[in-house]
């Protein structure tokens, strides 16, 4: 049976803009309540959108602050753990290249862009003449899910006027379960905020929604001064949106009504149920990675995503040696026919094999069968490590495991 928002398709195809308007509400602009998804201001097409658009918002309204002639003096930040739509959406909004600051992370922070990095690079940026613009912070990294520390962040923007932007395009959906919203702690601070819902919120592709604590600065820079259906309802008094004046796109589907249906189907103790499932068997995923000592998880588990590796082995070479070994690791795991299919990372100098729990398929079984892939395939290349240095004369560096 195909899912809810699935068999809606056809209809949000078929639906234009205007009937995105009965379901989607207005944010309140002294607070935005980013866990209730029918409060959403808009629903877009994906996150990278999201942060076009708001982007393009805040670089007009600083303009207009300090003069359209300086555009070549504006800077944006984000870290090197954020998603690539980022600098791809600055070049798009005219910021010049070697002005997006993409702001090394450690992982003693577990990969969270630090406030005190972040300070330091504004500082600097005014005092060689520069304007701070726009920052892209992250609630669940691409990587690994890190979370940077909102409140902290907007602490340090504030005195600047800079635009703050959540991207949490695959973590907000999390933000259903009220354990999960320690992560978004500072919030009301920020400018806009986005998740996509066909990430982990049980909506196909594609449905992001976003919202935005002033409108008034998306319509400043995207709005069009033609009017031509909504001009004579606006006219008589009625509270009318034109949602095209929030967007790049006019005529699109309607994706509000998949994200309704979804909502209509499962519940909130269904959306609830279903992330905490996979959380759940990513814990107890954890778990058996932590029990075998030849293993390490790299950075901490806080959604669905475990990050792990074999840990170096000073016999076979150390930390020279640990990424060529989970390489192979790697390789080897999705080689198996019946296994499972993991992704990597590799960040801070470390290469790490990453267990995502996601589909709405994956039961407990699964995890326990993966797991068990992943020891019988480690147990292989270790022994075929210990053939090859106890062969090698003492001293002899480089490491190539052959494939099967």
């Amino acid at each position: 049976m195909a899912p809810p928002a699935q068999c809606l398709d056809t209809v949000t195809g078929a639906t234009g803009q205007n009937g995105t308007v009965p379901v989607i509400g207005h944010t309140p602009e002294k607070k935005m309540q980013c866990h209730n998804l029918l409060d959403a201001d808009e629903f877009r097409l994906q996150g990278h959108q999201a942060i076009l658009c708001t982007l393009v918002a805040a670089r007009d309204r600083k303009l207009a602050e300090i003069g359209e002639n300086r555009i070549c003096d504006l800077v944006v930040y984000c870290s090197d753990q954020t998603h690539f739509a980022f600098r791809k959406a600055a070049r798009i909004a005219g910021i010049q290249r070697d002005h997006c600051r993409a702001i090394h992370t450690c992982h003693s922070d577990m990969f969270a862009l630090s406030p005190t990095e972040l300070q330091a690079a504004m500082q600097a940026d005014v005092d060689a003449g520069l304007v701070p613009l726009f920052l892209c912070a992250t609630i669940g990294t691409t990587q690994t899910t890190a979370v940077d520390p909102i409140g902290e962040l907007c602490a340090v923007t504030a005195p600047h006027g800079v635009w703050v932007h959540v991207d949490a395009a695959y973590a907000g959906s999390a933000l259903v379960c009220p354990e999960f919203t320690y992560v978004i702690h500072g919030v009301e601070a920020v400018d806009s905020f986005s998740m996509n819902a066909h990430k982990w919120l049980l909506a196909n592709n594609d449905c992001c929604t976003m919202w935005v604590k002033k409108p008034s600065a998306l319509v400043a820079a995207l709005g069009t001064e033609q009017e031509y259906i909504l001009k004579d309802a606006a006219s008589e008094g009625h509270d009318v949106v034109d949602y095209k004046d929030w967007n790049m796109t006019l005529t699109r589907r309607f994706r509000a009504l998949k994200m309704w249906l979804v909502l209509r189907c499962y519940g909130i103790q269904g959306l609830r149920d279903h992330i905490r499932s996979h959380v759940r068997m990513a814990v107890a995923f954890e778990k058996m990675v932590r029990a075998d000592e030849r293993f390490e998880v790299v950075t901490d588990r806080t959604f669905a995503l475990v990050c792990f590796r074999l840990r170096p082995q000073d016999k076979f070479g150390g930390e020279k040696t640990a990424n060529d070994l989970n390489r192979g690791l790697l390789e080897e795991v999705n080689a198996v026919t019946s296994g499972p299919y993991m992704s990597a990372a590799n960040v801070g100098g470390m290469f790490m094999l990453r267990c995502a729990v996601g589909s709405t398929l994956t039961e407990e079984h699964h995890v326990d069968d993966a797991w068990k892939v992943v020891q019988d395939q480690a147990s292989a290349i270790l022994r075929k490590m210990e053939i090859i240095y106890s062969s090698r004369p003492k001293g002899q560096g480089g490491l190539k495991i052959e494939k099967r």
